[in-house]
């Protein structure tokens, strides 16, 4: 997959299709709220598996009922590239199973 920085305006495009998701400075985000703090805990693991399975890893922060993320591509410097939007849309699919709003 590629590490190449993508334009704002083609982040911007490809966030219409990730709800929630939204570019801020060099990077993708997306807080995520949840029914209690054990299911946020458990989406908390998911993405681990899910960066994991990628060989690409996000800030994340896991709150009392949320979890956070915090995407960009450090070979990119620090921009923002396929591998941030394709681990977007991975997690995007599996949060609702979570009960993730």
């Amino acid at each position: 997959m590629s590490a190449e920085p993508l334009s704002p305006t083609e982040i911007d495009r490809r966030l219409e299709s990730l709800p929630g998701w939204a570019l801020e400075g060099d990077r993708i985000t997306r807080t995520f709220r949840l029914p209690s703090h054990f299911a946020a805990a458990a989406l908390t693991a998911h993405i681990a598996r899910i960066q994991d399975e990628l060989n690409h890893h996000s800030d994340l922060t896991l709150g009392y009922n949320t979890v956070a993320l915090s995407v960009h591509t450090h070979d990119a410097g620090g921009a923002v590239t396929e591998k941030d939007l394709a681990l977007a849309a991975r997690v995007a699919s599996a949060a609702p199973a979570h009960g993730a709003e």
